[in-house]
């Protein structure tokens, strides 16, 4: 999944509505993850056996008008650039505004599929005032209401539409470790790439990105091989430092559809961020594998147990997920660097393992026998069997007579006896009850 929705648009016409009715309510469905600094949202969203990220552009913090409707003209230029999909949201109840008219001039050039969306119709009357929205000159205009759903459904119906069926991996690429390579701007990723790939050129060959220019560098050299999906070269659109988070956004998450594992970089002497605690995440709802690589430790006053506290205090913050490989590095000094690379091959390797279902069920079954689920208003529950789902990512499901009563405390009691008694370091897992 690579197709990416933008929602874009002025201040206060409900795009934070649209972008939460999009990716619906249903767990299942849902990866709403709100950075803390600047509210922007960005999440997965399934509709007509479609899958696609959504990414609402609001959220700023301002001091003057003047900013504020630069920053929204920035966004919406970085939208045209990296987003498959625009979705031009607009207030019926204020009318054109000059913003509004603003961001149509800069939409209409846009080779990029763009979507009017007349938001807060949700009456005749309003029905009949929204029609001065079709003088914006955008073939595909819609009323919508986002607060109750009214209408959003055709815009879905549309949205999906234009998604194309999941790429096809190509034989050239089939059966190599990807890693995207994620990360605040400035926390080392162009070093790390550098010091990988700074080596004679016939060990390196590029190979076509996607249409948004993601560039894939193919590693070839003391017994390892690995594709890079780089996101190490984001440009800068501006100095404006909401730009940059966008755009780097954006190019995660691109990245992370087209890898196998994600190389989370964090600058040593920053810590980790809300926006690496999103993409993160992002990755873990995803199945992509994860490693996790402390750079510039060489810029940190050290004693006996820094690296201990340093890792215990980042795993506290990534929890409920913390078994991951934790690797401190300076890619400028080349300092285990390679060690960090045969993590990732690990990691990738795990994530194909597969357990036959005879052991499962010996094992699985004497540990619930031993602790099996709580009862829940007297009823028992009961699983009698277990097998592995031929999926590219560790999923298990468990067979059991009421699925509904078993609860996330017990399916995590059953993940950490999975993790423990098999090697799934730095890979997420996902579990699922049925009705036997």
């Amino acid at each position: 999944m690579s197709f990416t929705v933008a929602i874009v648009g002025r201040p206060n016409v409900g795009k934070s509505t649209l972008f939460n009715r999009m990716i619906g309510k249903k767990d299942a469905i849902v990866d709403d993850f709100s950075g803390v600094t600047r509210d922007r949202k960005y999440g997965m969203s399934y509709w007509n056996d479609r899958d696609f990220n959504v990414i609402d552009t609001g959220g700023f913090v301002t001091h003057s008008d003047d900013v504020f409707e630069k920053e929204i003209r920035s966004q919406v230029q970085i939208a045209i650039e990296e987003a498959s999909l625009i979705i031009f949201l607009v207030d019926c109840t204020t009318g054109i505004t000059d913003l509004d008219e603003d961001v149509a001039r800069i939409l209409r050039p846009s080779t990029k599929p763009v979507l009017l969306a007349v938001n807060k119709v949700d009456n005749g009357k309003r029905k009949l005032d929204a029609m001065e929205f079709y003088s914006l000159g955008f073939e595909h205009t819609y009323f919508i209401a986002s607060i109750s759903g009214s209408g959003t459904g055709e815009l879905m119906d549309v949205v999906a539409g234009f998604v194309p069926e999941d790429d096809v991996t190509t034989d050239k690429e089939a059966g190599i470790p990807k890693f995207a390579i994620i990360g605040q701007p400035n926390v080392g990723k162009s070093s790390l790439v550098n010091a990988l790939v700074g080596a004679p050129r016939n060990i390196v060959t590029n190979i076509a990105g996607t249409t948004r220019d993601t560039l894939n560098t193919h590693y070839k050299k003391y017994g390892k091989e690995f594709i890079l999906v780089d996101t190490a070269g984001i440009r800068k659109k501006s100095k404006v430092h909401e730009d940059l988070e966008f755009y780097s956004v954006l190019r995660a998450i691109n990245a992370i559809d087209h890898a196998h594992v994600c190389i989370l970089l964090i600058d040593a002497t920053k810590g980790i961020v809300s926006q690496d605690l999103n993409i993160f995440r992002l990755a873990v709802k995803k199945n992509k594998g994860v490693v996790i690589l402390i750079n510039k430790w060489d810029l940190i006053e050290k004693e006996t147990n820094t690296a201990r506290d340093y890792k215990a205090g980042l795993l506290e913050k990534l929890a409920p997920f913390t078994d991951l490989p934790v690797i401190f590095i300076s890619a400028l000094e080349k300092q285990r660097i390679a060690k960090a690379m045969d993590e990732a091959i690990t990691v990738y390797e795990r994530r194909s393992n597969r357990i036959s279902t005879s052991e499962l069920n010996e094992f699985l079954l004497e540990v619930i026998e031993k602790q099996p689920p709580p009862s829940i208003k007297g009823k028992y529950i009961k699983i009698k069997y277990i097998t592995q789902l031929p999926t590219p990512y560790p999923s298990f499901v468990f067979f059991c007579n009421l699925p509904r009563y078993i609860k996330e405390p017990y399916r995590n009691f059953l993940e950490n006896k999975l993790r423990a008694r098999y090697e799934f370091t730095g890979v997420p897992m996902n579990i699922y009850f049925r009705q036997k």
